[in-house]
Formats: C-alpha cells, structure tokens, sequence
C-alpha cells in the first residue's frame, strides 16, 4: 500500500499521457494497467498495429500495380502472413516498451492489475488498497456488440481478432463502414480477400462531410471493396468453415443472406466502466454508458476524474491525450483546456481521409453563411507523380469574416495536411492567411493553400 497524489486507473492515450504530464508537474504518480504492456487499446490492438498492417499491404499494392509503371520490372513478391504479423508485433512492442520507458524517466510508478474504486480517495489493485488525493478514469472503450451476432475473435470477429486471423480469409463481410471497418476492410482488399461492406446507413462513414464521403466510397469501390447500404444485420451465425450473414434492407424490407470465410463487427464502440465499482460509489452515468463529467472533467463524486473514451466525444486517441494533458493541468492547480472545436479525424486508408471542424451539413443546418474552396489533386504535380491524384482538399470558410470553419481532405498524406488547418483554426485565422503562406513546390500541402486561394479569388492551377 502507498500514498499517492494522482492514481490514473488506465493506460492507454489518455492515462499515460495524464501520468506523465502530472508527474511532470511535481505530483506523485501511479497508473494501474492489468494488460501485460502499456499503451491501452490503441497500442496494442488498435491504432498502431493497425497502421502496420495498413503500410504492408499498400506497399504489397504499390509492388503490383505501380512498380512497373515507374519501370521498377518483375518484383511479384508473396505474403508470408506470418513474417507480416511478426513485423506487426514488433511495432507494438516497440511502442509499449517506449511507454515504459517514459513511466520510469517520469518516475511513474506502474501498478500492475485491474483497479476498483472502493472509497474516494482509495484505489484497490490486487489485495492492496492505496490512497490517492485524485483519480482519473481512463479505461477506455470496448468494442460494441449488435444483436444476433456472437463474437467468438476466430470467424466473427471485431477488430482485435481481425488484427490477428490465422490466415488470410478469401472472403469478408465487414458490418459498419466506419473507420475500423474501412480501415481492416481496406487491409483485406489489398492481401486478396473479397471484401463486402454492409452499412445500416445510406452513406458510409457517418458523420463525415456528405461530398468526401461520397467520393471515398468511390475511390474504394474502385480498389475492390463492395457496399450494401441501407442495410439491417438480422444476425450471423457460424456456417461450415466460415459464416452466414442475414441484412434486410431498409428500402423495400427485402432480407439477403452472404457468406464469407471472416466477419468482422466494426459497428462502434462503448466505455468500458465494468468492475470499477461506480456504482456503489455513486459516480453518476450518463444513458449510454460514458461517465458524466463537467468542464474540468470531474465527476460528481469531489477527487475522481474521468477522460477519453470513457466520457463523451469522439473516441480518438488524440482526444483523450489532450484531455490527459488538460486533466492532469486542473489536478496540479493549474489552468487545462480542450479546444473540442478543433480536433481531426483521419481515416489511414490509402488515400488517407481527414477533417477537422464543421462540414457543409452542420453549417447548414446552424445557419451560418459560408463559403467553400475546393482543389483536386489532379492539379497537384507531386500527388500525380505517385499516382494519388484521386481526392481533393474542401475548405469551409465563414461568408462574411473570412475565418476558417472547417477542412476535409481526401487524398495523400491528408492526415498530415490536415494540421496546417489545425493551428490555423487554433489561431482564429482567415483562409486568406492560409492562403497568403507560402507553401514548398513541389508538396501535397500545395493542395490546402490552393483550396484556402479558391476562397478567395481562385486557385492557381486549377
């Protein structure tokens, strides 16, 4: 048992990140992990292996339907699945032993096993009860279950089992075209897997600016990947060596029936709260299950914290890192702040998908007046020299002051271009600024100064 100024119970993005700031700012630190590494979800079975296997196979379709082009002749490699997850578990275990490395620079102390909350104030881990002057909750979220599917992580999978199939399926069925599921859709696509996505919406990625996402459904179609939309899982069940899938459509209430060798349930995910004793500790909820904070992301209940996935917002990674930093700001005595209008979104297909601030959809519907500026990468030299001249950059910016209200970008390193708009928007900048700065030739970033031009007197190359 020990006495610590701040116990964070996770850590994933959020938890480490919140340990490590406040240890940084002179507090006494604990994080409780029950995984076996750090790093969470996204370290582990998320974001980074997922990413690994996402820069495999688009080199693998690089390799086929690009080398030649580029007079790169007769390189035709083959998969070897295993060597490729071997190369994927060694990204983790780079990742998860540089969060290590950090906890013991920063002097963190890892409490190793599942924490409950018995008291405020207290944090149990194993058979030790220890006192701690805050909590943060930081445990994440869990892939959501749908009804008439059962997960068994072999043939009905989520994204943790489709990070690690034994093979490669010859075919898929992805339930929900959101980014996991495009993501690991996309993955499977290029490995050789015929790829069907059901989605229960009438577009893919919900939410999204509506025209972006009607050109990234396109841009998939073309690399292979099917889309039943409109569409109302019944149920799947195990069927031989593979599985059935059961969809009604909305449209006519017809019902279908797919089989595949793999499904893959990619429909979202919850706060995972379970075994922390909430309830009898009277943290109040809110209906669909996150943890009810206030602006300084306390809980109701005086020393208990809560960030991330287990709160409301979108469930991002980066999300839960600032609200780490802010949180352990706010315990430390300090000023924390989250800026929630400028967080972007990336989907690390190929082409990447990004976006930040409001779309078209939700200016209209608040009744701002706007304008917008749009650019292809076809008049991009450098997105046309690697064959990524598909996409485009649309800047919204606001009819009468100029200030940019939002970016979408879909095309070639998007999740990177995206964070000029970020500091732009941060700084309460005009597309006229942006527009104004100059921009290295030849770059994809050209891209996003040529949309900020075209809202104003027009593009150059376009």
């Amino acid at each position: 048992m020990a006495d610590f100024d701040l116990i964070v119970i996770g850590a994933g993005p959020g938890g480490y990140v919140c340990a490590i700031r406040a240890a940084q700012l002179g507090l006494k630190v604990a994080c409780v992990e029950g995984r076996g590494t750090l790093g969470g979800t996204c370290l582990n079975v998320g974001c980074i292996p997922s990413k690994a296997l996402l820069n495999a196979t688009h080199q693998l379709h690089e390799v086929h339907e690009n080398f030649e082009k580029m007079g790169l002749m007769g390189a035709h490699p083959t998969v070897d699945w295993a060597k490729m997850q071997g190369y994927k578990q060694s990204v983790i275990d780079g990742n998860t032993k540089g969060i290590e490395f950090l906890f013991k620079k920063n002097k963190v102390t890892w409490l190793k096993g599942w924490a409950t909350i018995p008291a405020a104030g207290q944090v149990k881990v194993g058979d030790d009860v220890h006192g701690a002057k805050s909590i943060v909750i930081a445990t994440g979220s869990e892939p959501a279950s749908l009804p008439g599917v059962p997960v068994d992580e072999e043939v009905i999978v989520t994204s943790t089992g489709a990070l690690a199939l034994g093979t490669v399926p010859k075919s898929m069925v992805v339930i929900g075209a959101g980014v996991i599921g495009l993501e690991m859709g996309s993955v499977y696509a290029r490995l050789g897997a015929e790829v069907t996505v059901i989605e229960y919406l009438d577009a893919i990625t919900p939410g999204m600016d509506a025209e972006v996402a009607k050109s990234f459904q396109k841009i998939l179609q073309k690399q292979g990947l099917k889309f039943v939309l409109g569409a109302a899982v019944q149920g799947a069940e195990r069927s031989g060596a593979g599985a059935k899938v059961t969809y009604t459509l909305r449209k006519d209430d017809s019902t279908h029936t797919i089989e595949a060798d793999v499904v893959l349930v990619a429909t979202g995910r919850k706060p995972y709260t379970a075994g922390l004793g909430l309830d009898a500790l009277g943290v109040e909820l809110l209906p669909r299950g996150q943890i009810k904070t206030d602006a300084h992301w306390a809980t109701n209940v005086a020393g208990v914290y809560a960030i991330g996935d287990a709160i409301v917002g979108p469930m991002l990674a980066h999300k839960a890192e600032d609200e780490g930093m802010a949180v352990a700001e706010v315990i430390a005595g300090k000023h924390g702040h989250v800026n929630y209008g400028v967080i972007p979104g990336v989907v690390y297909t190929t082409p990447e998908v990004a976006t930040v601030g409001q779309t078209e959809e939700q200016l209209k519907a608040a009744g701002i007046a706007y304008k917008v500026g749009k650019f292809s990468f076809m008049g991009n030299g450098r997105a046309k020299a690697v064959f990524q001249a598909d996409g485009f950059v649309k800047m919204l910016a606001d009819k009468t002051t100029d200030r940019i209200l939002g970016c979408h970008i879909i095309g070639p390193g998007a999740g990177d271009l995206i964070h000029e708009v970020c500091v732009a928007m941060e700084f309460g900048a005009s597309a006229q600024d942006l527009a104004l700065t100059c921009h290295a030739h030849p770059t994809y970033s050209e891209a996003v100064r040529e949309a900020a031009l075209a809202c104003g007197d027009g593009p150059i190359h376009a």
